[in-house]
């Protein structure tokens, strides 16, 4: 058995990686939170630094993928996806991670990582190798055994989905201020088209709830992983003078309704306690460590 490690390249791995990252899926360990919708959706996300990807590593066993480090959008952070029998790669994988992915900042390097809780081989080996825990947010589900909140939209408003809600510009619009920034929206609508043009990107479960006035009122984007049978939102977000009216609690579980019917069992959630009052549970936490060194 030979395992050779190599740099991760954009244009013909990507699919590769979204494969492997759905096998090695489980719920208890959640690839340290890498799970392939996260991956994509990074991928057509403005933030992400495409010039870098070269700088995140995949390990190989007779051409098959068995481990990946990567970043989520930049450097400077780390996620180390092993599959279970490969976990003897992680020692090798945090200092590759160190090697490629640590930024220089007041003349030292640093790294964080991301795991999950459960994840104590990973914590060890952080903790061993210097890392500090700094930070940690917890996971929500809501299980699709639960009973789904009963809501009714406000006399107006109608939820359909993005296949039927095409103009873009006011997608953009819905956005832009749904996640509080200030002013109207600028004109780059083919950064918003970009951000829908992932292979697994699904018009036809994302729902748009619209103003009586045509309004994009809030906007929930759903993904949905076939092989695990899981639902996984991103995002979801009310124009604020929209808030406070049910709005996101109705589309969200319109949205989850649908994936439910294609064989789904659960959906994730944000961190926001919104989520734990419409029936989200915390199943874990995902925790990031950091070092900083000479």
């Amino acid at each position: 058995m030979t395992i050779t490690n190599r740099p991760y390249k954009l244009l013909s791995d990507f699919i590769d990686v979204h494969e492997f990252l759905s096998k090695t899926y489980t719920i208890k360990e959640l690839n340290s939170m890498m799970i392939p919708q996260f991956f994509e959706y990074a991928h057509t996300h403005p933030a992400f630094n495409h010039k870098l990807t070269h700088k995140m590593t995949i390990w190989e066993n007779d051409n098959q993928i068995v481990a990946f480090c990567g970043y989520e959008t930049d450097v400077g952070e780390a996620y180390l996806v092993a599959e279970k029998n490969y976990y003897n790669l992680l020692p090798e994988m945090l200092l590759q991670a160190e090697k490629e992915l640590a930024i220089e900042s007041s003349g030292k390097l640093e790294l964080s990582v991301w795991i999950i809780d459960s994840q104590q081989t990973h914590a060890k080996l952080l903790e061993d190798n210097g890392y500090k825990k700094i930070h940690a947010e917890p996971v929500k589900i809501f299980n699709y055994e639960n009973n789904f909140i009963n809501i009714t939209l406000p006399e107006g408003f109608k939820c359909v989905t993005l296949n039927e809600a095409k103009d873009i510009r006011k997608l953009h619009r819905c956005l832009h201020l749904g996640f509080n920034h200030d002013g109207e929206p600028d004109d780059d609508i083919e950064c918003r088209k970009y951000m829908q043009s992932g292979k697994h990107y699904r018009f036809d479960l994302s729902r748009i709830i619209i103003a009586p006035n045509g309004d994009y009122a809030c906007y929930a984007g759903m993904w949905l992983d076939e092989l695990n049978h899981y639902a996984y939102l991103e995002p979801l977000c009310t124009v604020p003078e929209y808030r406070r009216m049910g709005l996101a609690s109705y589309v969200l579980t319109e949205a989850m309704k649908a994936t439910k019917q294609l064989g789904a069992l659960y959906c994730f959630g944000g961190i926001p306690e919104f989520y734990t009052a419409i029936g989200f549970k915390t199943i874990c936490n995902r925790e990031l460590w950091k070092k900083v060194w000479q």
